[in-house]
């Protein structure tokens, strides 16, 4: 008050008895109250971020990747980068899970394959899911169960898919895969005969996780992740703006393109190299298939259920040659 009555410092510290310092420090500190913190700088976010949340929102619980929403919006006219984006995304980021422990394996030596289930209920999703130890090159089919049939056609699938055979292959403890562990004896198993008559016929060996290890197949544990994170998720949330349930037969519509162009040929986070450059060794190295499995399976027919209006990885035009939209 005594300033704007237009005292000096001088005589305002007069007049209450404190020091100059003091009155200085006391005027600056309310000027600078006065303007308030400045206005956040426009970035070029900006325009994306209504987008982003509403993304976020339709994908609870789950949650897209930021560099999954990064080739979204980049679609969309985003020019700037993943850093911008990974901060606006931080306070909405779930926690990370438990880190994933790996070995590696010679080319040509493992692969490892799981069903990871996508959705039970009376109308059950799984995937399965087949991963090259050496190359980390992955091959996926969606499917509503689990039982021998449906594996022993996946592994025949997923082995033409890559064009040879491994010398062995992982397993878990599913009852379609083995009856009873050591039945004869320690590591000497009843093996489901499907899946034995299988492996007679390519001519790789069997093998089991540990029982409670799930994680002895970390390789396909930790795709099982990116899959779902990187795909199945931003692919659902699509489907659920638009008021449409992924079924197995349109999640199989988009995967063989997604497989090719996103997650083989992505720069892997262990091996530093893309999974399609190291099949390319691994192929080399593993047994040929027989004769029986030469020619590759037709792949899944495209669904004929409408396609979401929101893209996902890819322009809408992809996926309006992927699937067939009714009138």
């Amino acid at each position: 008050m005594l300033a704007r009555q237009g005292m000096g410092i001088r005589e305002i510290a007069r007049e209450i008895g404190c020091s100059r310092n003091t009155i200085k420090r006391y005027l600056r500190d309310a000027q600078a109250s006065r303007y308030g913190p400045r206005a956040p700088r426009p970035t070029k976010l900006d325009a994306f971020k209504a987008y982003l949340e509403a993304r976020i929102e339709a994908a609870r619980p789950q949650w897209i990747p930021a560099v999954v929403l990064l080739r979204e919006i980049r679609e969309r006219g985003y020019e700037g980068g993943l850093t911008q984006l990974k901060t606006f995304l931080a306070p909405h980021k779930r926690a990370p899970a438990d880190p994933v422990v790996r070995f590696e394996t010679a080319p040509g030596e493992q692969m490892q394959v799981d069903f990871t289930v996508v959705r039970r209920g009376r109308e059950p999703q799984l995937a399965f899911v087949a991963t090259l130890g050496y190359s980390r090159a992955s091959w996926v089919r969606f499917t509503t169960g689990e039982d021998t049939e449906t594996l022993v056609a996946c592994l025949r699938d997923a082995l033409a898919a890559f064009g040879g055979t491994p010398l062995h292959v992982l397993f878990d403890n599913a009852k379609s895969v083995v009856i009873e562990r050591d039945a004869y004896g320690d590591g000497l198993h009843r093996w489901n005969k499907a899946l034995l008559a299988l492996s007679d016929e390519y001519g790789f060996a069997l093998r089991l996780c540990r029982p409670y290890r799930a994680r002895t197949k970390g390789k396909v544990e930790r795709f099982n992740g990116y899959l779902k994170g990187s795909f199945l998720v931003p692919l659902a949330a699509s489907h659920k703006a638009a008021g449409l349930r992924l079924d197995a037969q349109a999640a199989n519509a988009h995967i063989g393109r997604w497989l090719a162009q996103v997650a083989n040929a992505r720069i892997h986070g262990t091996t530093g190299q893309r999974p399609d450059r190291r099949l390319a060794i691994e192929r080399a190295a593993m047994m040929p298939l027989p004769r029986s499995a030469q020619v590759v399976a037709p792949a899944p027919q495209p669904s004929r259920r409408p396609v979401p209006i929101e893209s996902l990885q890819h322009p809408l035009s992809v996926y309006e040659a992927l699937l067939a939209v009714r009138a």
